[in-house]
């Protein structure tokens, strides 16, 4: 297993790169962080956590609006709970769960829709939807989420399979997702004294930090597919959890690393070309990002994971912050040791 000094070289490169990023005026600041199996991590911060609205420095300790990380951190993984439970069936449709959903239409093809296919990514719902233009009470837009006749497209990654994955969570719990255990070293909002802001909003008029970014996140008051918060030490002991539980051939993890297609597995995507985590990764990595800025990639083969968290949108998202390109040169540089 990768000892402390096996990380260090891969980290200092990388840490690099991100400097040179920040340096350049393309992102305000960031923290990079390295675990493996062992326990052995470092964390790294550089930066602003805020620069517009009062100056902030990022801190090792900064609190990140982990965007998509959601997804996998929170609900990819009770989803998977439920299911090796025997509490759900990945294959059955989400009705068993949520009866109601397109009530009216019992013929539609949004009744046949399974766990599975939300998870993966496998179904026609749309990309995204602003949801938030069209109420303000979160219950209401929850049964339109349920009731809306949906225009059926191509399959593709969308926020809408783990909304009503966020629902399904809150039939089978009785209560809202901020109302349930965020998770060790997470929660469903930031401090602002201590959370990296986001960008200046103009639907609420204000400069986001220590709400969640995400505006249909925030007009539901909780959802499936954004909304936690958390530091990088949090992120990587969730990462290094993962890593332990495959030794044991957990169920959960074993999904989670479970081919579903080309591009991804049950909750996280996996090695394709053009993808987040570079060109250099070997099949046992899983990954995903954040909209925020964000990043968790876990290489099973090596025993290692890293997390890359900024506030790329800050204060906003039209700008080319280069995101993207320092994603995979990042991991391909960490790769490379």
């Amino acid at each position: 297993m990768p000892e402390t000094a096996d990380l260090a070289a891969p980290f200092e490169a990388a840490f690099a790169l991100l400097k040179t990023s920040i340096d350049e005026g393309s992102i305000p600041g960031g923290v990079l962080g390295m675990i493996d199996i062992q326990g052995n991590r470092l964390t790294r911060a550089i930066g602003l956590a805020q620069k517009v609205g009062g100056e902030r420095p990022m801190t090792v300790d900064t609190w990140f609006d982990l965007a998509s990380l959601t997804k996998v951190i929170f609900t990819t993984r009770r989803i998977l709970e439920l299911a090796a439970a025997g509490t759900i069936d990945l294959d059955a449709p989400l009705t068993t769960v949520i009866p109601d959903f397109r009530q009216y239409a019992p013929n539609c093809w949004e009744r046949t829709v399974t766990f599975r296919q939300c998870l993966g990514h496998q179904t026609p719902f749309p990309a995204v939807e602003p949801i938030y233009t069209y109420g303000d009470d979160p219950d209401r837009l929850r049964a339109f989420v349920l009731q809306r006749e949906w225009k059926r497209g191509e399959p593709a990654y969308s926020d809408i399979n783990y909304i009503l994955l966020g629902i399904a969570l809150e039939r089978l719990a009785g209560k809202h997702i901020r109302e349930m255990d965020a998770g060790s070293g997470f929660a469903f909002s930031g401090d602002p004294k201590v959370t990296a802001a986001t960008e200046f909003c103009a639907w609420r008029n204000r400069m986001i930090c220590g709400d969640v970014h995400d505006e249909n996140c925030y007009a539901l008051q909780g959802s499936g597919h954004a909304g936690l918060f958390g530091t990088a030490d949090a992120v990587l002991d969730y990462a290094r959890d993962l890593l332990q539980r495959d030794l044991t051939n957990d169920p959960v993890v074993k999904w989670m690393r479970q081919p579903l297609s080309q591009k991804r597995t049950h909750g996280w995507e996996r090695p394709y070309a053009g993808w987040s985590g570079g060109s250099l990764c070997n099949d046992s990595v899983i990954g995903h990002t954040g909209f925020t800025g964000t990043a968790l990639w876990i290489d099973f083969e090596r025993g290692r994971a890293w997390t890359l968290l900024t506030n790329r949108v800050h204060p906003t998202r039209h700008f080319d912050s280069g995101i993207f390109a320092l994603r995979a040169a990042l991991s391909d540089v960490i790769n490379r040791y």
